[in-house]
């Protein structure tokens, strides 16, 4: 039986085909059309159909450089199955360089909308019927929100039988397990029977070429592993160290915070991860790790109030395999670069 043409909003996308198609968003108050570009490529075998999203929060654009890096890769043309890129999904806040939508909703919060609700809702609505509803499998990314820093890392429930392998196999340097937060796209997935993982990587409004690199080889990877793509004929990846949990560490004053652990750093239970003082000195207070773990997210700010989250640390007993990703990631060994068109990297 020959393979069918893909369907989304209007359009037929035949096998062996790509296509940009413009979902119909609501309108600026200047009478200016809005809509959300979805590439779509439709190979001419039969596979499962997986979504690639980004800027669901609108600042967070290192998983916009992912997918125009890529769509760019000829080995696309070998795809089986379909994929789904949307590059930016909150294209409100993507224009005002902003996490929120004008509505100053969350998005990410907001699944699984609702065609009359607000405008956050709309939004959800939209993607969630024409783009998760038509899915198997996704891949959301993500940064930090904006004055933080995260260590690349897949978060996923590994419960899910068809996700853990897949969220190893992305093979970022940690897989921290989950649960999926009420409201967000992941946990709407979820109840659509719908596997989603969510890479998180750097910072909000910066490019960071590292965490770059590392999502466009995870996502070839889950590609492969899908059976989407060919096999490659590299190295297999290192695979992710896996945290059970994770905790906040918050600021015990409002002050003025002095950071002693970066991104990545093995801390052991009771050591100082920073201090936090008042502008006079007169008072000082130290924040400690809760357990042996990893640094796994930080503020980049040093002005902070009493209950402000500041480290987020991990917990692994993986931690000769983390230290391996640690360590590669500081020499710049842990990325086996992907079959791309050759371009200058972002500095």
């Amino acid at each position: 039986m020959a393979r069918q043409a893909f369907l989304i909003g209007e359009h037929r996308i035949g096998p062996g085909s790509r296509a940009t198609v413009n979902l119909e968003l609501p309108g600026l108050y200047t009478n200016d059309p809005v809509s959300m570009p979805v590439h779509v490529l439709h190979g001419r075998g039969d596979g499962p159909v997986l979504f690639v999203s980004a800027a669901v929060h609108g600042d967070e654009i290192n998983g916009v450089e992912i997918i125009r890096r890529l769509l760019r890769m000829p080995q696309m043309k070998r795809l089986r199955g379909t994929l789904l890129a949307v590059p930016i999904v909150n294209v409100f806040g993507f224009h005002n360089r902003s996490r929120y939508l004008p509505d100053r909703r969350d998005l990410n919060r907001s699944f699984p909308g609702n065609e009359g609700g607000s405008m956050a809702g709309r939004l959800a609505h939209i993607f969630t019927t024409e783009i998760i509803a038509r899915s198997d499998v996704g891949i959301d990314l993500h940064t930090a929100a904006i004055h933080r820093d995260n260590l690349p890392q897949i978060r996923a429930d590994i419960n899910d039988p068809i996700l853990e392998p897949l969220a190893r196999t992305f093979s970022a340097p940690v897989l921290l397990h989950s649960a999926a937060p009420f409201g967000s796209l992941r946990g709407t997935a979820a109840a659509h029977g719908v596997s989603v993982m969510v890479y998180e990587a750097g910072e909000a409004l910066r490019f960071e070429e590292l965490s770059i690199q590392i999502g466009v080889r995870g996502t070839l990877n889950v590609l492969r592993r899908l059976q989407m793509l060919p096999p490659s004929k590299r190295k297999p990846s290192r695979p992710s160290a896996v945290l059970r949990s994770s905790s906040w560490q918050r600021a015990p004053q409002s002050g003025i915070l002095r950071a002693q652990s970066r991104l990545g750093d093995m801390v052991g239970k009771g050591e100082v991860l920073g201090i936090v003082a008042d502008p006079n000195g007169d008072s000082e207070m130290p924040i400690e790790a809760p357990f042996d773990g990893v640094v796994i997210g930080r503020t980049n700010l040093p002005l902070v109030f009493e209950g402000e989250a500041l480290f987020h640390v991990g917990r692994t007993r993986q931690t000769s395999l983390l230290e391996q990703h640690l360590d590669a990631l500081n020499d710049g060994s842990n990325i086996a670069p992907p079959e791309v068109i050759e371009e200058p990297p972002i500095v």
